[in-house]
């Protein structure tokens, strides 16, 4: 009557993966869940979740994320669905497309820059408010 069904090991830590300081990935990651990189990933990463760039982490390639806090060196585009959040000892170079963007003093911050707010499907049968017949 009262099963409850056993909660996997990434459940129980809140579903963030970290990649350690002194660690460098060559390639791409692609994870469903949040992401801590204290080291090197050059390739490009991909999260339905949030990535964390750490004071000592670096990204050269390309990112697309729901969230993003860089305190390190990302060089790349980086498209974030909602709030990118750029930390006072950051350098960012290259391109960016998000939703909502926070930058700190002090921080660098070498790229072109295009915010598009979260867009909100309404049901209207694929017309636009134009389009719509009597």
């Amino acid at each position: 009557m009262f099963e409850k069904s056993p909660k996997s090991y990434t459940d129980l830590l809140g579903k963030t993966n970290r990649i350690v300081e002194g660690t460098t990935i060559t390639g791409d990651i692609v994870s469903p869940a949040d992401f801590r990189l204290d080291g090197h990933l050059i390739g490009n990463f991909q999260s339905k979740g949030k990535i964390v760039i750490g004071p000592a982490g670096s990204v050269k390639g390309d990112i697309v994320c729901k969230n993003a806090d860089i305190e390190g060196t990302f060089e790349g585009k980086i498209q974030v669905q909602e709030i990118l959040n750029v930390k006072s000892k950051s350098h960012i170079i290259g391109e960016v497309i998000c939703g909502k963007l926070s930058v700190e003093p002090g921080a660098e911050f070498s790229a072109t820059c295009v915010m598009k707010p979260h867009v909100k499907n309404l049901p209207n049968n694929g017309q636009s408010p134009e389009e719509k017949s009597a």
